[in-house]
């Protein structure tokens, strides 16, 4: 038998022990139990919970703790005790990572190789890329707003795969955080876009119009505003696009259009307010005239009020376009029986094949209330025309074939309607001046209608003459600061209103009575002006004297330098920069001028007509750029997506023209593709494909500025 205290043989344990060994035994488990006892205290005491699993990667290089009752987070690399609350997130520990100067060892998994642009033959710069989630969720956020993408589209499986494939570090946010990330940029935007206008030294026009979505059936208010800026060069930005509950009474928008001017600041900077042609428009201008200071307003709001141009140019065309309505239906019935359905256009296209046609362009039905889609639509159906007649032969459901009449007189209609549309491209343009042109085409469209009036056939003739009473009805007299655009261009001042005035008025007396007014309108204006630049000037040297007080004991010439621009901005001295300018020789109506910078060249030589220039030349004469928006929230507010917010929808719509604008200031024109929405998409090798033709005069009616304008137009009166 083994002593007490030795192994057994077998080696199967401890079989005997002595007392000594038993008491060590039993201190060394008391001791290990008082250690896990002190542990387990300073894991309650000392270490915060950890039962919720931390997702971030900061904290694979910070240990969370509790100090003095307060959580923080301890960088194991310098031992920096920051912040550790649930609500502060990881955003600085992230930057602490990335900067702490006692991390040796650089986590690489978030790095990769990327090339910079070649700088010389042969030669490449390689670079570490750091990934950044929060500039990834950024732009996202801007992809969805500048391309109209849905709000959904981050929890598409699709989407997701793609996303993780190119970055499986990145978590691709929800739609609420998405929509979150969204009305930030909003935010963001919103104020660069107000500061724009606050330091703006010029004027600025609006432009406002309603819309009513047909799938919310919600009305909402565009305002855009216009202003030429320090360079030079015209700007555009949507202030808002807002919801305007109903009813919408001309006392509800006036509220809704004040509030906005006051909101942003601009309220005593507005130069016009241009909106279409209906009651409701007229007695709003009224209400908006008296809540707004007078004495802030360009002769005190007398020409506050501008009306559509476009507008007006479509009352006219469509009051003679009923002249010949029967004819224009039976070519409108004739297009749509042969495009409705895909067999007769089948049978359409062969017809023309066996005839020859050298054409390529495609059929489509126009928009009653649009005349310029019924002026592409004519243009197009003439072309088809042996076509029309040899299938009335072969199919006896064909029954509206337009008489050789009304083939006639569509020829001569699309001939003559040919100026209007050029004009109403010209009107809507938003990417240069627009002011200064419309006398000449107001002129050009009162000549052709005059000759049309002569015209040995009747049904033209009618036709003129109603055009003639609409177009008297609005342009009668001209908008006084349209004639002061037509004298502030050099290629026209007053020579054109002595030239064109006595053949749209009739008699010489009229018309040198109008030029005188026109005259008198220019003086007064230009005294407005003159009187607040002497009010700032004093104004700028009074706070100029205070702060040089003290260097000047005398005060002998003090007073200098406000006796001499007294002295300079006397009422002769004055009349003479407007009277120079008006005695110079008119520049030849020929050339391409770029009147922007003709104007920001001779600044210098006539600095109160440059003033008057930049104020007047940025008022636009038509509210495309408000409507053109429309279609943006058409396609927005689709009939599946009709549930987005109001709010969301301004934050969309808003944002995007704000980035576009920015996109566009930095990119060239071969990268404009950059900022289109998912609205067009074909092959490349359908350009020359003829039913891309019909497209694109489908899309002229939202891509082309002339003829955006007519998204929503309608017969307003």
């Amino acid at each position: 038998m083994g002593k007490p205290g030795n192994v057994d043989e077998e080696g199967e344990g401890i079989i005997g022990c002595d007392s000594s060994n038993t008491q060590t035994y039993a201190d060394s488990n008391q001791n290990a139990q008082e250690d896990q006892q002190t542990n387990t205290n300073q894991s309650h005491d000392d270490l915060v919970d950890k039962k919720r699993k931390f997702t971030s990667p900061a904290w694979e290089h910070f240990t969370k703790l509790k100090v003095n009752g307060e959580e923080k987070a301890e960088c194991i690399y310098c031992k920096t005790k920051l912040g550790a609350k649930s609500k502060n997130g990881t955003k600085h520990l992230l930057s602490h990572m990335n900067n702490c100067k006692k991390r040796k060892n650089k986590d690489i998994r978030q790095q990769v190789l990327s090339m910079n642009q070649i700088k010389t033959p042969g030669q490449s710069d390689l670079s570490c890329y750091n990934f950044d989630a929060d500039k990834s969720r950024h732009d996202l956020a801007e992809m969805v707003i500048v391309h109209e993408y849905p709000l959904s589209m981050v929890e598409h499986h699709g989407f997701r795969k793609f996303v993780g494939s190119l970055q499986p570090f990145f978590k691709v946010p929800s739609r609420n955080t998405l929509k979150s990330d969204i009305l930030k940029i909003f935010e963001y935007e919103k104020q660069k876009t107000m500061r724009i206008l606050e330091k703006n030294s010029s004027r600025i026009a609006i432009t406002t119009d309603m819309w009513t979505s047909s799938n919310q059936k919600k009305g909402f208010m565009a305002i855009t505003t216009h202003f030429i800026d320090d360079n030079w060069e015209m700007q555009s930005r949507i202030m808002r696009f807002i919801y305007v509950p109903c009813p919408h009474t001309a006392e509800v928008l006036a509220n809704v259009l004040y509030e906005s001017l006051c909101d942003w600041n601009i309220d005593r900077k507005v130069s016009t307010v241009t909106v279409d042609n209906c009651t409701t428009n007229d007695l709003l201008i009224h209400l908006l005239l008296d809540k707004l200071s007078l004495g802030d307003l360009i002769l005190g709001g007398r020409l506050f009020h501008m009306r559509c141009c476009a507008h007006i140019l479509n009352l006219i065309v469509q009051d003679g376009l009923s002249v010949i309505a029967e004819g224009i239906e039976r070519i409108r019935d004739s297009v749509g029986f042969w495009t409705a359905t895909p067999k007769r256009y089948e049978k359409f296209e062969e017809a023309s094949r066996h005839l020859a046609i050298p054409s390529s362009k495609k059929l489509f039905l126009d928009c009653k209330t649009r005349w310029n889609s019924t002026y592409l639509m004519l243009n197009v159906a003439i072309i088809y025309k042996e076509a029309f007649k040899r299938l009335k032969q072969r199919d006896a459901q064909y029954k509206s074939l337009p008489t050789e009449k009304d083939w006639e007189l569509a020829f001569n209609i699309c001939q003559k309607l040919k100026v209007f549309h050029d004009v109403t491209e010209l009107f809507s343009g938003s990417k240069y001046p627009t002011a200064n042109i419309f006398f000449k085409s107001v002129y050009e469209i009162k000549f052709v209608l005059d000759k049309w009036s002569q015209d040995k056939e009747e049904v033209i003739k009618e036709m003129a003459n109603k055009m003639i009473i609409k177009y008297d009805k609005y342009w009668s007299i001209i908008h006084g600061f349209m004639g002061v655009a037509a004298i502030l261009d050099p290629r026209y001042k007053l020579s054109i209103m002595k030239f064109s005035f006595p053949k749209l008025y009739g008699s010489k007396d009229d018309a040198d009575a109008e030029i005188e007014n026109h005259r008198k309108f220019m003086y007064e204006l230009f005294e407005d002006y003159k009187t607040n630049a002497n009010e700032n000037a004093r104004n700028h040297d009074f706070g100029r004297s205070r702060s040089n007080n003290d260097k000047s004991e005398s005060g002998l010439f003090d007073d200098y330098s406000s006796y001499v621009a007294e002295e300079n901005t006397s009422s002769g001295c004055i009349r003479l920069e407007l009277d120079h300018y008006l005695e110079e020789k008119v520049c030849s109506p020929n050339i391409d001028l770029d009147i922007l910078a003709w104007w920001k060249t001779n600044g210098m030589k006539y600095p109160i007509l440059q003033r008057i220039a930049r104020d007047v030349l940025a008022i636009p004469i038509t509210t495309v750029a408000s409507e053109s928006s429309f279609s943006t929230s058409g396609r927005l507010v689709s009939p599946h997506r009709s549930r987005l917010h109001p709010s969301t929808l301004e934050a969309l719509m808003c944002a995007q023209s704000w980035l576009i604008n920015e996109i566009r200031a930095t990119c060239s024109r071969e990268t404009e593709a950059y900022c289109k929405t998912i609205e067009y998409d074909y092959d490349d090798g359908d350009e020359n494909d003829g039913d891309m033709v019909v497209d694109k005069n489908r899309k002229m009616l939202s891509r082309n500025d002339g003829l955006a304008l007519f998204l929503d137009m309608g017969m307003k009166q």
